[in-house]
Formats: C-alpha cells, sequence, structure tokens
C-alpha cells in the first residue's frame, strides 16, 4: 500500500506504485488536463514520473510559479527540436531558463538571421500542435556520449564528459528529436502555446572567450496570450524610455570608446546631477552627516588590511608608482575609516556619520556595460556611521526613514526590501556574523516592512539589506544598501574609549540610499521617459515669439525668470509658432510661455505644459510663484 499526502492534507491510497498522472486522474479529469509535472516530497519531477513509496505530492499547473518555469524549460527544448529540423547541420549545446523566457545557444556554419527567427518560430509552433509525448529515458553515461557523437552533437557529448562522478544521465525525446536534460519537462508539446522569439546575440561556449563563438536564440514563454502581450508592451515601453536614447535626444551625457564606462556629462545632464546630489547633500546635513573627501589612490597595504586585496582584487584598477602596488579606490570605505582614526574618539562621539559623493572605479567586464546604467566609473552617496552596539539599531532605522523620504521625493513609493547574509567568501567571525544578520532582521520587523531572505548574498565583511525600486512600467532597480560589519573597523585599527575607559572598535555601518548616481539619473529618465520633474528639469521653461514685435518683451521675462532663480531661455528664431512649439515638447521642457501682441500688450503671458495643456493667459509674477512652490516642494511632472 503507497500513501499519497496531497497538499490539503488528503491521502490517496495505492496497491502498487502509481504515476503522477495516473493520481492526477484518480483525483479529476481537469487536474490531469491541467497538470504539468509534480513535485514529489520538494522535488520537481515529470508527470510519467512512478512513485514507490509513500510520499508528500503537489501536482502543479499553469497556477503555480514553477508551472510557468517548466512551460519556458520546455519551450527552450521546443526551440532546439525547430532548430535541428530546419537546419539539420545546427548543433545545440545548452538551453537554461531565464528571468521572462529561456534561450538556447547553437553552433551553425553561417548566422543565423531575423528571417530565420519567423520560420523557427512558426516551426515551434507546428510541432506544439503535433501533440508529441515528451518522454524521459536514463541512459549510462558512455552510451550517451557515444550517441550525441554518433548524431553529430559533440557540444552534448562534451557536456557530458564534463559532468562529474559516474552516474548515468536523463535523455528527453520528443517525435524524433532527443536531448539532454535533468528536466522535469511538460507531459506534451501541446502544452507549450505561448511564446515568442526575441532575439539573436553570440555567446562563447561556456562563457569563456577562449573558446568558439555560437549563436544564441533568446525567446520568452507564458501561461496566456494576455500576460505575454503585457509582458511584450512593457518591452516596447522600456525601448521608448532607454535612457542612452533619451541622453542624446535631450543632450544630457555621452559614452565613447576612448573611455569605456566612463560618463562624458553634458551640460543638461549636469544639471541634472547637480540638483540630485544637492538635494541629498541637504538631507545629510540635516540628518547629522559630515562631508568629507578621500583620496582616489591607496597603497596595495590599505587594501590587503580591510579584505579588499583578497577579496575584490579582479574588479580593481591596480598601478604602480616607485615600487609601490596601488589601487584605484573601488569603494570609500577603508579611506572613512582613516578619517575616523585621526585624533582618539570617545563614545561621546558616536555615532558619527561621515558621508561623501565619493568617486569610484572597479574594473568591470566590457560586456557588462550598458549606458550609464553599468560603468567603470561611478559616484556613490556614501555614507559611513560609526557606533556602538546599543546605537546600531536606531541607527538603522533612522537610515530607513530616511531612505524611504528620498525615495518617495523621486516618484518611488514601492519599495523591495531584502536582507542578504553570509556568504562562502567573507571576512570575520561566526559570532560576529550572527550578531550583526539579528540586529538587521530584528529592525526590519520593528519597522513592520515585508522584506525576503537571500541567504549567503551579503558582502563579504557583513549582512546586508537592499531596497529595490519599482518603476512606472513595473521594473524593479536594486539601488540603496545598508550593510553592518563588525569587521573592518577592527581590521584596519578602529577604536574608541568606551565610558569604562577601555577600548573598543566601533560598529560600522556602510550605507547608500541612490547608489551609483550615475545610475540613479538613468533609473530617473527611464521612469519618467525623460520629462523629468520640474525641480530636476534641465531647462524649465522656453520663451517663444511667434514674430519680431515681441523679441524685446521675450528678453524680459527670461531676466525676470532667472533673476528669480528659475532656468530659462528663449527661442527667438524667425519660424513658425506650431513648429517651435512641436520642437519644444518633444524636447520635454515643462512649460512653454507664449508671446504674442495681445501677450505684449496686456503685460500677461500665455502658458502650456509640455503635455500639451492650455493654462491660458496669466500675470508672470503669479507664474514665477507657481514654479517656485513645484520646485520647492519637488512636486511631479505636469
Amino acid at each position: 500500500m503507497i500513501v499519497i499526502c496531497l497538499p490539503d492534507g488528503s491521502e490517496r491510497r495505492f496497491e502498487q506504485s502509481v504515476t503522477i498522472m495516473e493520481i492526477a486522474v484518480s483525483i479529476g479529469a481537469g487536474l490531469a488536463r491541467a497538470a504539468l509535472a509534480g513535485k514529489v516530497n520538494g522535488q520537481l519531477v515529470d508527470m510519467s514520473r512512478r512513485i514507490e513509496v509513500d510520499s508528500d505530492l503537489i501536482i502543479l499547473t499553469e497556477k503555480d510559479v514553477e508551472g510557468l518555469e517548466i512551460i519556458r524549460h520546455s519551450s527552450a527544448h521546443l526551440l532546439a527540436h525547430a532548430v535541428k529540423e530546419l537546419f539539420p547541420e545546427a548543433q545545440v549545446s545548452i538551453g537554461p531558463v531565464i528571468e521572462n523566457g529561456f534561450y538556447y545557444d547553437f553552433s551553425y556554419k553561417r548566422p543565423f538571421t531575423p528571417e530565420d527567427l519567423v520560420e523557427i518560430e512558426k516551426r515551434m509552433m507546428e510541432i506544439s500542435k503535433r501533440d508529441l509525448k515528451i518522454e524521459r529515458k536514463v541512459w549510462e553515461r558512455s552510451e550517451a556520449i557515444n550517441f550525441f557523437k554518433t548524431q553529430g552533437e559533440h557540444y552534448k557529448a562534451k557536456i557530458i564528459e564534463s559532468i562529474p562522478g559516474h552516474e548515468d544521465v536523463s535523455l528527453y525525446s520528443q517525435g524524433n528529436f532527443t536531448d539532454l536534460c535533468r528536466g522535469p519537462h511538460v507531459p506534451t508539446t501541446s502544452k507549450l502555446k505561448v511564446f515568442k522569439l526575441m532575439k539573436l546575440a553570440g555567446a562563447y561556449w561556456r562563457g569563456d572567450s577562449r573558446n568558439e563563438m555560437l549563436q544564441r536564440i533568446y525567446g520568452t514563454a507564458w501561461i496566456n496570450r494576455e500576460d505575454q502581450d503585457t509582458y511584450l508592451h512593457h518591452l516596447e515601453e522600456a525601448e521608448k524610455r532607454d535612457h542612452r536614447k533619451i541622453g542624446k535626444q535631450l543632450d544630457l551625457f555621452h559614452i565613447q570608446e576612448s573611455a569605456p564606462g566612463m560618463v562624458f556629462w553634458h551640460p543638461n545632464g549636469w544639471i541634472i546631477w547637480q540638483q540630485v546630489e544637492q538635494y541629498m547633500r541637504e538631507l545629510l546635513l540635516d540628518n547629522g552627516y559630515l562631508e568629507i573627501r578621500t583620496p582616489q589612490v591607496l597603497d596595495k597595504g590599505l587594501w590587503e588590511r580591510s579584505g579588499h586585496w583578497e577579496n575584490f582584487r579582479e574588479n580593481m584598477f591596480i598601478t604602480h608608482s616607485e615600487d609601490r602596488h596601488l589601487a584605484i579606490k573601488p569603494m570609500n570605505c577603508p579611506g572613512h575609516i582613516q578619517v575616523f582614526n585621526q585624533g582618539l574618539k570617545s563614545y561621546r562621539d558616536l555615532p558619527m556619520r561621515l558621508s561623501e559623493f565619493g568617486s569610484c572605479h572597479r574594473n568591470e567586464p566590457s560586456g557588462a556595460l550598458h549606458g550609464i546604467m553599468r560603468v567603470r566609473a561611478f559616484t556613490q552617496d556614501d555614507a559611513h556611521i560609526f557606533c556602538t552596539e546599543a546605537q546600531v539599531q536606531d541607527e538603522v532605522k533612522r537610515f530607513i526613514d530616511l531612505l524611504q523620504k528620498v525615495y518617495t521625493t523621486f516618484g518611488f513609493n514601492d519599495i523591495l526590501v531584502k536582507l542578504s547574509t553570509r556568504p562562502q567568501k567573507s571576512v570575520g567571525s561566526d559570532e560576529q556574523w550572527s550578531k550583526a544578520e539579528k540586529a538587521l532582521e530584528l529592525v526590519l520587523n520593528e519597522k513592520k516592512l515585508i522584506w525576503e531572505f537571500q541567504p549567503g548574498e551579503g558582502a563579504f565583511y557583513g549582512p546586508k539589506i537592499e531596497f529595490s525600486l519599482r518603476d512606472s512600467i513595473d521594473r524593479v532597480w536594486q539601488c540603496g544598501t545598508l550593510q553592518l560589519d563588525f569587521s573592518m573597523p577592527e581590521r584596519l585599527g578602529a577604536e574608541f574609549v568606551t565610558e569604562h575607559n577601555t577600548r573598543q572598535a566601533p560598529v560600522m555601518l556602510h550605507r547608500a540610499i541612490l547608489g551609483s548616481l550615475e545610475r540613479f539619473i538613468g533609473i530617473l529618465i527611464e521612469n519618467y521617459a525623460g520629462s523629468l520633474p520640474l525641480w530636476l528639469s534641465p531647462s524649465q521653461v522656453v520663451i517663444l515669439n511667434i514674430s519680431e514685435g515681441q523679441v524685446d518683451y521675450a528678453k524680459e521675462i527670461v531676466n525676470e525668470l532667472r533673476y528669480n532663480g528659475i532656468r530659462a531661455h528663449a527661442d527667438l528664431k524667425n519660424e513658425k509658432i506650431t513648429y517651435k512649439i512641436r520642437s519644444y515638447s518633444l524636447q520635454k521642457l515643462p512649460y512653454q510661455i507664449i508671446v504674442g501682441d495681445k501677450e505684449v500688450d496686456s503685460q500677461l503671458i500665455s502658458v502650456r505644459t509640455r503635455s500639451g495643456s492650455d493654462l491660458g493667459q496669466m500675470p508672470l509674477k503669479a507664474f514665477i510663484e507657481r514654479l517656485k512652490v513645484e520646485i520647492l516642494t519637488r512636486a511631479g511632472v505636469v
């Protein structure tokens, strides 16, 4: 007798071994039709898997997260099947599930084309409609290697040869196509109905640039057409909002090959930068932070003592001078400890909050660089709080309050929180790590925040809280961090005099709200699609004259606006007013002032917003007061 325990607590009893599909049929025909795979004692398996002993069972359908992943996994195999039917000489390699989809890497004698993708997708749909049964078989390793070699699939043979141990391997077949895979898969190809091939890319075999280049085909797959349409719409919106395109359109910045991963800020972009930095500086001052500046290049010995040389060296730019090894700083923390160490500190001096808009450099792989979102030279809104253990929780709470205020000001109200714990590569004792992790967890719970646990994802010197933002098209961006460090201050000799006249190392909180200013400004550009709030806009008002007769009045308006601290300019070119209005609407300036003979005669102004709303005529003074309030309150987009 085999007892199967189901999620609702009920039990099913069978006289002999039974497949998951047979169990589903015994429960109901509807469930059997909807079933995609099973989870037996926590392990994902195919519907054809036979259960031999008492087990807990969950039957997965499209309503389960794992169900969608299995659909995407099976869709990758469907892609490989279609490619082999259309291009028999192509070799397949690997095809994993990724966020929102899948990919598969192929070796073929010529590059695939967009037209090929259209044909491959059509063939995938044809195979889906064949309703082919997807079957799993276990093969002896040498037998599987010989099979793939005889099929001309040398990459698959190499994969099996590289698997440690001597265990057998599982192969899946659908029709005349067989692939190496752990599984599980959907029962038949007809379960795969909603998918789309997205793009082509190059990829080195096993991710090693010394190996041959393969062709990667990306795809997406979903439970239903509505979900896929929503996803594709978000992609379309993301394309429109690409900060690189908008940055060029609005003349904000550029990046060139002579300085890879480093940003050339243009006047318009630098205004945005200054507004962001000045706002943060104002808040930090109000919250008791002392701003400092530390050197860009520091001796190898300091990086060795801090632990960065051992744990972060591959990401550092190294240089030499007078027989000394030096490194351009990838982060600011060791420098901040040097400032703390100047002069003996007392417990009465704590907490000490040191902030820096610190310029850092990291040797990121060239393939990972992406506009101003992923760069090699960046500036952090960095700060380090030196405090006693008793002060840790209050300081973490203060930081969270400050962070929430900042994000709300920039228009982000949906904040996601994750707690990351000790990674495999780390410094410090078990006791220190346990104490640090518990302290952060306690604060998150006291603040009644909803948070996710990320085991093993902390910094090498301490656990961290990560704060991510959800933008206007539902994308998530990780920005803020707070890391609790019992180790580095002690390693670098930081100490203070306690109330009992003893020496003790302070606790150090590493914290940033925006993270990289470059990246955060990129996020702002994409979130607002370039239509930044008034206080951030490089040019806030443009004055447009209808004819030559209003030039002097337009100049007077510009002068008055600038006198009141408003970024304004006039376009006095002899062009049609409709052309000017359209042009500046595309440039996303918040306000346009239109002046014609009527405005000159009445000494009023006519105002339009970038969205096309006509605010009508008003006195210039009233308009200036309106702008001042909007700037002072850092209100949203008009």
